[in-house]
Formats: structure tokens, sequence, C-alpha cells
């Protein structure tokens, strides 16, 4: 495996390892949002599926509760409801004590399930298709860099790396 081309200059932000993988997963979820436009699903983002989804399946639950399903943080959270609110397809109400609210579907964010559930079932089949057709899976990628990290993590690496300078900032 080749490493990235080193910087140019001293500006450290030009060098981006993931970059390629950021630009794959954000034209897939480019792609996605153009099939909602086209099947007039109007302010509704690719990665606000799977919380829709799952308030669809579990029924109403709190920003926190919400947050754990997903897998986010509570503010990240906090941000996507309210922007599914400003796109009608989500409601809260006050929850069982003043610090929490309890996050329901509306009509049009129920509305919304069933093509967000197939989308997200054609995509998952997709992407395994495209895995497949490459002779090197992704999934194997990711899972024999896990066990590379799980030998020695990614901190201790980087704390060995920047273990010779003498500014600890």
């Amino acid at each position: 495996m080749t490493s990235p081309t080193p910087p140019s200059g001293d500006d450290p932000t030009t060098r981006n390892f993931l970059r390629p993988f950021t630009e794959l997963t954000d034209a897939v979820d480019a792609d996605i949002a153009a099939l909602y436009a086209e099947r007039h699903v109007q302010g509704l983002r690719p990665r606000f599926a799977k919380v829709l989804i799952r308030l669809s399946r579990l029924g109403p639950l709190t920003v926190r509760q919400l947050a754990a399903e997903v897998g986010v943080t509570h503010s990240a959270m906090s941000q996507t409801v309210a922007e599914l609110r400003r796109s009608g397809y989500v409601d809260s109400a006050p929850g069982s004590d003043a610090r929490t609210r309890v996050i329901t579907l509306t009509d049009a964010g129920a509305a919304a399930v069933p093509l967000l559930e197939r989308e997200w079932n054609a995509t998952e089949d997709l992407l395994a298709e495209l895995d497949a057709a490459v002779p090197y899976s992704f999934q194997q990628v990711v899972a024999d860099l896990r066990a590379l990290l799980e030998q020695r993590s990614f901190l201790d690496r980087l704390r060995e790396r920047l273990a010779d300078e003498t500014d600890p900032r």
C-alpha cells in the first residue's frame, strides 16, 4: 500500500488519506438525495432515513433514546430533530420531565418511511454487489484494519509518532 502524496509546503491539511472514501460516500448520498427529489420527498437528507425508520419501528422516543438508537450524540440528534421538524417529518412534545422531548412521526414522516425502507435495502444490496465486484472487499479491508488496531490502538500509534517532539501540545 502506498502512502498519500507528501504535503506541499508546510500545510498538513494538503494530505487527507480518507478523502477518497469521504468523496465516495458523499457521491452515494448525493445520488440517494437525487432519488428522493425524483420521488418528491422534499427536505429529507439521506442521513435522516435511519431516524425516521427507527421511529416508525419503535414508536415515540426521547431525543436521547433516538440518539442511542441511531448511534449519534444527543446534540447531533437535537439538530437532526430540529431539521426534521422544520421539514414536517416529526413532531415533538414535552416528555415526562422538563428536560426531555418525545419525538413522533407526523403523517408526512410516516408516509415517507416505505420509500426510505425500500431505498435503504436497495442501497445495502447495491453496495454489497459493488463490494463483491472488486478483488478486495471493503468489508475485509475494514476488518483487517480493525484487527491491526486491536493489536495496537491508533492512539498508541499516534502517541509513538509524536513522542520525539519536545512540545507536548
